[in-house]
């Protein structure tokens, strides 16, 4: 197939790359920008985030097994507590629209900070797999991304939306959180990260 014609190569990915690009560059530098500059920030890339991948093409895996993993534990808490500490007191807000919500009797406390960190640790994986430059390997990156777009994140990133825009037209003035060292103690089972748990279950996977 020619690579012009190619939807690995296609225009639809290329401009989701370029999105994804720039809401890393901006969560990696979360620590250097105001709350309030930040939500700003974030009010804008995220709807834009979320029409790109709304646009990617619908591919086959090609390979059985998992996408090579980037994001560490310790890259997934870096990126959350910059975000904690930037949005501070604008960080909780009652989660409305969360699977969770039908198990209980009222609305999910949630973070936005941890919605954040979720979505890099989805888009950086997948923007280092498409910098591969092997077609095979950005299919598949596509493919997960698409799929967790979907079923997993792209619900978390309108929420968190809702959330920010409710924050930046309340007038309330953000305060920054001191970050307790002993939560970054907390491990997490990697296995069981959200990412991972649902790329098992689409796959069909025993483990």
């Amino acid at each position: 197939m020619d690579k012009n014609s190619d939807p690995v190569y296609g225009r639809t990915v290329v401009e989701f790359v370029a999105a994804a690009n720039e809401f890393c560059k901006y969560s990696e530098h979360s620590s250097e920008l105001k709350g309030d500059e930040m939500l700003k920030i974030l009010q804008r890339i995220l709807p834009f985030l979320y029409l790109k991948a709304s646009l990617l093409p619908a591919l086959e895996p090609v390979f059985e097994d998992g996408n090579e993993k980037f994001i560490t534990e310790a890259d997934w808490f870096r990126i959350h507590d910059s975000f904690r500490h930037t949005f501070g007191t604008a960080d909780d807000f009652l989660e409305l629209a969360d699977e969770k919500f039908n198990e209980t009797e009222g609305a999910v406390p949630s973070s936005l900070s941890e919605n954040m960190a979720d979505i890099y640790q989805d888009m950086k994986d997948f923007l280092l797999l498409y910098q591969t430059g092997t077609k095979e390997v950005m299919n598949d990156a596509i493919w997960e991304c698409k799929m967790n777009f979907e079923n997993i994140w792209g619900q978390k990133l309108v929420n968190s939306l809702r959330a920010i825009h409710k924050f930046i037209y309340s007038g309330e003035e953000i305060c920054r959180a001191e970050i307790n060292d002993k939560e970054n103690d907390e491990k997490r089972d990697t296995s069981e990260w959200f990412i991972s748990r649902r790329q098992k279950e689409f796959r069909g996977d025993d483990e």
